[in-house]
Order: C-alpha cells, then structure tokens, then sequence
C-alpha cells in the first residue's frame, strides 16, 4: 500500500493510500484515536476499518495527525486535527475527481474529528463512528447532523461508557431527513480486544451496513 506524504495547515502529514482500479471508485478517509494516548493510523481498529472500507471497492486513505509518526506539527487539543482531516479530504479527492461517494470513518477521538468534519463537507454521504467519546467531547454540534451513518461502540466499554453513547444516538434519533443506526457489540471493551469475539463482528457489521447504503440512492 502506497505511503503518502501530503500538505497539512502545519507541515507534511504521513498516510497510507489505498486506491482501486476504478477512476469512479467511492472514497472513504479513516481517522485515528487520540495522539496524545498513543492513537496512530496504525490503531488496529483503525487499520480494520481501512480494509474493510477497500475490500467494499473505496479508494481509502488513513493518515497520523500532526504530531504522529512522521506528521509533522504538534497535538492541538482537536482542532488543528480537524483541519488536518479537511487536507488529508483535500488530497484524497484531488487524486479521485470522479468518486460517486464519500465516507468519513472514525475511531474513538478520530469519531469526534470525524463528525465534526461531516458538518464542514456537505460531499460526505455516510459515516461510521466506532467508540464516540460522548462522554468526553461534546457532539451538539451536530444539528442537524447532515448523512446518515452508524454508531457502532461495546458494551462493557470503560472509556466512552455505553450510556453516553446511547444518549448521543436517541438525540440524532430525534432529527428528521437523515438515519442513525445504532449496534453494540456484546462484550466488547474500547479496543474490541478479543479479534474473534469483538473485533470481527465489529467490522463484520460496518462492512454490511456500508455496503447495504452504497446499494441505496438516498442520503
């Protein structure tokens, strides 16, 4: 898989770049947890996420914040980091101007960034938030959320506690035009440890739900 270094707001950023043979393929940008806990776009989460979104047929780019690997900048309390995904968008869409759809998906800090990020571009259709930090960061930015996407987060996760998250969902639930679907896996803690028990159904379940909505015409 290709390595790329592309422009960032604060110096050169690293990312792995995945495209397909299709010049229409759709795209999807994969966001790491947080840098300052040891969040990089090799989190295994993350890295799932990325050839689950490839293996649908998505031209897909993951990439470290600024101040990971060889990003350069220094951590920025989330908001440099959201302007670092509107680059590493940029530059994902720059190299594919044909792309029919546009994902954003996310991985606990990199669900915040994420969201934010889908207020920004109205070009994104759909999200996947694994593990939102609901009850660390505050989601009310999203009114109205403007796709519709799936939440997906464990039931025994200690981090982003499953009440937090469930609130979050039932007030996106309350608007109209759009679907949140929401799935929690049995068991499983932040991380989705266990690779057969957690992980697996996990990305089994964003895997069926990406590729139901690419098969729909609505948002």
């Amino acid at each position: 898989m290709p390595e790329v270094i592309f422009a960032g707001p604060e110096g050169r950023l690293e990312g792995r770049y995945h495209p397909q043979k299709e010049r229409d393929a759709p795209i999807a940008i994969v966001l790491h947890p947080h840098p300052a806990y040891g969040g990089t776009m090799n989190n295994k989460v993350v890295y799932n996420l990325h050839y689950a979104f490839y293996n649908l047929g998505f031209t897909v780019m993951r990439f470290n914040f600024r101040g990971v690997g060889r990003s350069q900048g220094e951590y920025d309390m989330g908001i440099g980091e959201l302007s670092d995904a509107a680059s590493a968008l940029d530059y994902l869409q720059s190299m594919n101007q044909n792309a029919k759809h546009c994902w954003v998906a996310g991985f606990s800090f990199g669900a915040w960034i994420g969201m934010q990020l889908l207020m920004r571009r109205p070009e994104i259709t759909g999200f996947i938030s694994v593990a939102p930090p609901a009850n660390l960061y505050d989601f009310s930015f999203l009114a109205p959320c403007p796709a519709s996407g799936l939440i997906i987060n464990g039931t025994a996760d200690k981090v982003a506690p499953p009440k937090d998250t469930t609130n979050l969902v039932n007030k996106l639930h309350e608007q109209k035009g759009i679907t949140i679907t929401h799935t929690q896996v049995e068991g499983a803690d932040h991380f989705f440890k266990d690779e057969e028990a957690h992980m697996k159904p996990m990305i089994d379940t964003v895997s069926g739900y990406v590729k139901r909505r690419l098969t729909e015409v609505t948002r």
